[in-house]
């Protein structure tokens, strides 16, 4: 059975999807990308910033659902430029611990709203 996970301290889904779903033992979170829910627009800055506001998003619907950082078992990171993969990962690395979770990077031709990163994530439940 699917459960809806939802959080006003992310920003609200702006299609047809849902912040996260659990079905078993793990958490799906759509692609999360940096808007600050208390505003609804982008951080300002660059990738560090975008980057900073994606994960602190998904660890704000990971935390709706009782998880945190450490549960999440896949990550997959799309960049609007691939040129900016060290500054996002230098943020990524402040987010996580070892184990590290897999993770998938790659470049797209274009994120929702022209942001410059969009990153889901795969947690689970224990």
């Amino acid at each position: 059975m699917k459960k809806v996970i939802s959080t006003t301290k992310a920003p609200a889904a702006i299609g047809p999807y849902s912040q996260a779903i659990q079905v078993g033992n793990l958490v799906y979170t759509s692609g999360q990308i940096p808007i600050d829910p208390a505003t609804g627009v982008f951080v300002e800055g660059g990738i560090k910033e975008q980057t900073r506001q994606s994960l602190t998003n998904i660890k704000a619907i990971l935390t709706e659902a009782d998880l945190s950082m450490s549960n999440v078992v896949k990550t997959t990171v799309f960049l609007a430029d691939m040129n900016d993969f060290a500054d996002m990962n230098a943020v990524y690395a402040e987010f996580f611990t070892e184990p590290y979770p897999a993770r998938s990077a790659v470049a797209v031709k274009t994120l929702p709203k022209g942001a410059l990163v969009e990153i889901e994530v795969v947690a689970e439940v224990e």
